[in-house]
C-alpha cells in the first residue's frame, strides 16, 4: 500500500510579498540543562522562544521542526556556545538567514548567611538570548538579583530609623569573543551593590548584622545602578551591558527605577 502524500501548505506561495523577520515557537516549557561554573550542569523549567525569518515566497513556516530541535537538546548541557549551535541547526532546518533564540529559566545558587553561615538557596531569574544572523553569532546572558535599599534621604532627615525597601537588578551582559561570565559570577557581583544582600535563610545573629549594614551602606536607585555601571565596566569580559534597579517602595504606591546601557570600549 503507498503511503499517502499530504499537501504541505506552509511551502505554497504568497503573492503578498511580506517577509517576517521572526516566526516560530513562543512559550514552550521544558527541562533545560543550564551548565553551572562548577564543571556541571543544573536542570531547570525553562520556557523558550525559537524563532527563523520567513521569506517573502512562502505561507508559513513548519513549526514542528523547532519543537524537534528542543527535543533534541534538552538533555543536553547548554551555555553561549550550544545555543550557537541550536541556532545553526535552526537555520539549517527551517532554510532561514536569521534565528533567535531565549531562554528563560530561574537558576539556584546557594549562600551562606553572613554571620552563621548556614547555608540556603535562592533563585535567580536568567535568560540566554541569542542571534544568528548569516555568520555572525549574538549572545546575550541576563540574570534578576534581589537586594534591599535603604533610603538616604529618609536617614538623613529622620530622628531615628530609615524607610528600606526589597528592590531586584535587572541586568544583561555581552562578552569580548572568547570570553564568558557565569550567571554565578554576575549575581554575585550585583548582589554587593545594594545597600544589603538577600539571603533565604536569616538567624538572629544574620537579621542584626544586614539590619545595620543597610542602616550604614543607604542607597538611592541611582546609586545602585552607578555602582553596577562601575563594576561592569571594569569587567575586561564585557563589551555591551545593561542594567537597571527598581526598587518596591515601602512608603510610596509607586516604585523607584534607574537604567544604564553601554558599550564598552575594550
Amino acid at each position: 500500500m503507498v503511503d499517502e502524500i499530504l499537501k504541505d501548505t506552509q511551502m505554497e506561495a504568497d503573492r503578498r510579498e511580506v517577509a517576517l523577520q521572526r516566526v516560530g515557537v513562543k512559550g514552550v516549557e521544558l527541562p533545560f540543562q543550564i551548565k553551572s561554573m562548577a564543571d556541571g550542569h543544573q536542570t531547570v523549567l525553562a520556557t523558550v522562544t525559537l524563532t527563523a525569518d520567513l521569506a517573502h515566497r512562502f505561507k508559513g513556516t513548519h513549526m514542528s521542526r523547532f519543537i524537534e530541535i528542543l527535543e533534541e537538546w534538552r538533555n543536553r548541557p547548554v551555555s553561549g556556545h550550544e545555543v550557537r549551535e541550536i541556532l545553526q541547526q535552526t537555520k539549517a532546518a527551517l532554510k532561514a538567514e536569521i534565528a533567535h533564540m531565549d531562554i528563560r529559566f530561574k537558576y539556584f545558587i546557594e549562600k551562606k548567611a553572613p554571620s552563621s553561615r548556614r547555608k540556603s538557596i535562592l533563585g535567580y531569574q536568567s535568560v540566554f538570548s541569542g542571534t544568528m544572523q548569516g555568520g555572525t553569532f549574538d549572545f546575550k546572558l541576563g540574570t534578576e538579583v534581589p537586594i534591599s535599599t535603604l533610603c538616604p534621604c529618609s536617614k538623613a532627615i529622620s530622628a531615628f530609623g530609615a524607610h528600606n525597601q526589597r528592590a531586584t537588578i535587572r541586568a544583561m551582559v555581552k562578552f569580548v569573543p572568547g570570553k564568558f561570565v557565569w550567571i554565578e559570577e554576575l549575581a554575585a557581583m550585583l548582589g554587593k551593590q545594594g545597600s544589603s544582600e538577600v539571603f533565604p535563610l536569616l538567624k538572629r545573629e544574620d537579621e542584626k548584622f544586614i539590619t545595620e549594614q543597610a542602616f550604614s551602606n543607604p542607597k538611592f536607585v541611582e546609586d545602585v545602578v552607578r555602582d553596577c555601571v562601575l563594576e561592569l565596566r571594569k569587567d575586561a569580559r564585557v563589551r555591551w551591558f545593561e542594567v537597571e534597579c527598581e526598587a518596591e517602595e515601602s512608603i510610596h504606591q509607586h516604585n523607584a527605577f534607574a537604567y544604564q546601557m553601554e558599550t564598552v570600549q575594550r
